[in-house]
């Protein structure tokens, strides 16, 4: 058998990537693998693994070679728990990665893309502390922001390798993994070489570019350029997200400028249930008020007018023509009204 290039993606599928991010991710995984498979160097020496992290992580797909690998749907967990999402690919490194012992040579060090697009929500100096100690000498870590809001100072003390994916459009997506697949691509060749087998391809800075990593930014523990919303179908019992991204305004007054802020909505999206496995239940729980947040969607899932009703137990659900409603969450029954001044406190999710 030929020495494995073990290729792990760690990929964060909190709320703020619901939508299209997660979808181009999903589109784009099928193709770069679509063309490894084509490739003959490729198919002799790498292997591929998933691993998703929202407020808990897990293995999507275990390592495995490309012959038998097969994209598959990712799933949505709340918050952005980068601790557990490296402590659980720490784990799977642990387990699967075979070392050079004098019978036989052991894998290529591994290649690891981190794609992520907000702030964790979490403590992660103990996780860091420990990939640095015991893995960042002996694997290669390629950390990806999607978008220009990711903590990158300290994706900068995980790996020199930080860059910035400017996910402007579909096209700039099929850009990016044609990137990811070529950089893979020439790592594989680069160790049926005898070379150092991590080898990044050229970047397109329209694309994707090097980030500067002495720019210092303040730690949070939400991710504060979305807001999500969670809620079930009064009807379908299924759970949905509903997503807003932050927006500034900038108004003149003579001599001066006020900037505001708001949120403003993005889109609903249905969700299954595997949402709730892949969320911190310990969290600690955030609130946004009402005024803040603009536009309000139909229910995604059954096509309910409101999908932004709370119930007395403090959780969201839809609501349509009915006279009584009945809350998916807590089975409470209640006749809803409109109108009011003012804007009122709701639950959020961590991003």
């Amino acid at each position: 058998m030929s020495r494995r290039l073990p290729i792990y993606f760690l990929i964060d599928i909190s709320e703020s990537m619901v939508g299209e991010p997660i979808q181009q991710v999903e589109e784009g995984l099928s193709t770069i693998i679509q063309a490894l498979k084509t490739d003959p160097v490729a198919m002799e020496t790498v292997y591929v693994s998933i691993i998703v992290f929202a407020g808990e992580a897990k293995t999507l797909i275990p390592l495995q070679e490309i012959i038998n690998f097969y994209p598959p749907k990712f799933p949505i967990g709340s918050g952005t728990s980068l601790s557990k999402g490296l402590g659980h690919l720490m784990y799977e490194l642990r387990r699967n990665i075979i070392k050079t012992t004098p019978e036989q040579k052991g894998d290529w060090k591994p290649i690891v893309f981190l794609f992520t697009d907000g702030v964790p929500t979490d403590e992660t100096n103990n996780a860091i502390i420990e990939w640095k100690k015991n893995w960042q000498g002996s694997s290669n870590m390629v950390a990806v922001s999607f978008g220009d809001e990711t903590d990158s100072k300290l994706l900068g003390k995980l790996t020199e390798n930080v860059l910035l994916f400017k996910n402007t459009n579909a096209s700039s997506y099929k850009e990016f993994f044609k990137w990811v697949t070529a950089s893979i691509k020439t790592s594989s060749v680069s160790v049926e070489n005898n070379s150092s087998g991590f080898e990044l391809a050229a970047l397109d800075n329209t694309v994707i570019e090097k980030i500067d990593l002495s720019k210092e930014k303040p730690k949070q523990w939400v991710d504060n350029n979305f807001v999500v919303l969670s809620a079930k179908c009064q009807n379908t019992k299924r759970p949905y997200l509903m997503k807003y991204r932050k927006q500034l305004d900038h108004s003149e007054y003579g001599d001066f400028g006020i900037s505001t802020m708001h949120y403003r909505l993005v889109g609903a999206y249905q969700i299954d249930n595997s949402y709730f496995e892949l969320s911190d239940q310990n969290a600690i729980s955030q609130k946004i008020n009402t005024e803040e947040l603009r536009g309000a969607p139909t229910c995604p899932c059954c096509g309910n007018q409101f999908a932004f009703a709370v119930c007395s137990c403090g959780n969201l659900h839809c609501i349509g023509d009915e006279e009584i409603s009945t809350c998916p969450w807590c089975n409470t029954t209640a006749k809803y009204g409109f109108g009011g001044d003012g804007g009122f406190d709701v639950n959020r999710t961590q991003g």
